[in-house]
């Protein structure tokens, strides 16, 4: 038992380290590919308003009342020729979010404006099905998507569409930006992880030509594209990762524009954050089942693309890594002590610590381009911020398992607030789950085992791991904390 306990730590060690040098390579390439990234600003320069296109905006909706009026009033706020832009609301709400809308929709049809409130008889393949909906009397060339909790820049279109004087380019997408990142600590951390996604991971398989993936919205498609690709399917959570994929494919490229922001709302409680990480990560492993056999059919498609997109695609299996690197962590202090013989084998695990320094590179360098803030907040943001994802890996080991082995589960959203400020407040919010989950009490749990840890390390006075267990404690902690206290919230007034 003893030897299994080592031999699944270190596998699991040596495979997160074959995945963030995958991660480093991106952040070389990142680091060298200024020049491509200066050039997509130029080509959206030169647009001239003579020769804009026709552009269809779809408002994906599902019972989002508390934001649908902010994502409409500034979704018609575009800069872009009145008589060339159409926008399709495809509401599938079944509350009080339908009849916002068609009042919204109707005040703007006044005003002219070639807006429609787009209903379905069913509610057939979620978002995927309400985009493949719309798309069948879309007018516009191009589809630009936006969901309910986004508030796009009015330059958008004028920044993105420009792209598409090269036939070939089926995608563009845009950075996300946030609307509430101080909101709390749990929103803080959010960006901190996003804003690394959204440079050095997205800018890399860009500046590369690496499959990327269309984030689902802040985003255009070319229509054809889009049909050529096979057309939107509910297969997966993530149908913008899979369309991405087979758009790239069939011969489409992948267009990223850093420099363009794309403000919307971070998930403010623990539960709704849950939600989208179950969905990303869930998502993720049907992609990766069903379309890397694919990637290696393709032909064409070298190597070092599809090494990448195998790190792509199977990149939520790190939860997995990092759940058994934490539970077989605290027993092998106990292993330690017992066998100094080991010790080489110890030694040769320890140089494996090289993924600390990929990883502070990964997310640092976004922080410090983003918010030039001194290297101390980083050092504050950095162990927390891991904290949280380690906090979050039981939950969604269990999301990418169930996607592996093929469990189908329906396609839940993610709760939106329209909360900007700490002065907001979320507890009235009706789509919030307040019911406590038995996930909620292992986590907890998980919070004491690794407490159990600390104290074992005084017992056998070995404190190698020590830095890595108040993580572990302080991640479940949280996770389960925030979870208990969200789920208990309520509204002050009834």
């Amino acid at each position: 038992m003893e030897v299994l306990v080592l031999i699944l730590y270190g596998l699991a060690l040596l495979l997160l380290f074959l995945y963030n040098c995958g991660q480093l390579s991106l952040i070389i390439i990142y680091l060298r590919s200024k020049q491509k990234r200066r050039s997509a600003i130029r080509i959206a320069d030169v647009a001239r308003p003579d020769t804009l296109p026709r552009v269809t905006v779809q408002l994906p909706i599902y019972n989002e009342l508390y934001v649908v009026e902010r994502l409409v009033d500034a979704v018609v706020k575009l800069n872009y020729p009145k008589d060339k832009l159409d926008i399709q609301v495809l509401d599938d709400s079944t509350d009080e979010t339908a009849a916002i809308l068609a009042a919204k929709v109707a005040e703007y049809q006044q005003q002219g404006f070639a807006i429609e409130h787009v209903r379905r008889p069913e509610r057939n393949g979620f978002k995927a099905g309400a985009l493949g909906y719309g798309l069948t009397f879309a007018k516009g060339e191009f589809i630009a998507i936006f969901d309910a909790d986004f508030v796009p820049d009015p330059q958008f279109l004028l920044n993105t569409i420009p792209h598409f004087s090269d036939p070939k380019v089926a995608i563009v997408q845009t950075r996300w930006e946030h609307l509430n990142e101080d909101f709390s600590l749990l929103t803080q951390l959010q960006a901190f992880g996003l804003n690394a996604h959204f440079t050095i991971e997205q800018s890399g398989r860009y500046a590369a030509d690496f499959l990327a993936n269309f984030n689902g919205t802040g985003g255009v498609w070319r229509k054809t594209a889009i049909a050529d690709a096979g057309g939107w399917q509910s297969d997966t959570l993530t149908e913008d990762l899979d369309l991405s994929y087979r758009a790239q494919l069939r011969g489409w490229k992948f267009v990223y524009r850093e420099d363009v922001g794309s403000p919307a709302e971070l998930p403010v409680a623990m539960n709704a954050l849950k939600s989208q990480q179950y969905r990303w990560m869930k998502g993720a492993a049907e992609c990766a089942r069903k379309l890397f056999v694919k990637v290696l059919k393709t032909p064409g498609v070298s190597p070092a693309i599809k090494l990448h997109a195998f790190f792509h695609l199977f990149s939520s299996a790190t939860f997995i890594l990092v759940l058994i690197l934490g539970v077989m962590s605290v027993p092998l202090i106990y292993i330690r002590s017992r066998h100094p013989e080991w010790e080489w084998a110890f030694y040769v695990i320890n140089l494996f610590q090289f993924n600390l320094l990929i990883l502070i590179s990964f997310y640092g360098i976004p922080f410090w381009l983003l918010k030039r803030e001194s290297p101390a907040k980083l050092a504050w943001y950095f162990p927390m911020y891991s904290s949280l994802m380690m906090g979050l890996s039981l939950h969604n080991t269990i999301a990418v398992i169930e996607g592996y082995v093929g469990r189908k589960t329906p396609f839940v959203r993610t709760p939106k607030f329209n909360v900007t400020t700490a002065k907001d407040s979320w507890a009235a919010n009706k789509y919030i789950s307040r019911r406590v989950s038995w996930l909620t009490i292992v986590e907890a749990g998980l919070a004491l085992y690794f407490l159990g840890g600390l104290a074992l390390a005084f017992y056998v006075h070995d404190f190698r791991m020590f830095f890595l267990h108040i993580m572990l404690m302080v991640g479940f902690g949280m996770v389960a904390g925030y979870s208990l206290i969200h789920a208990a919230r309520r509204p002050a007034v009834a």
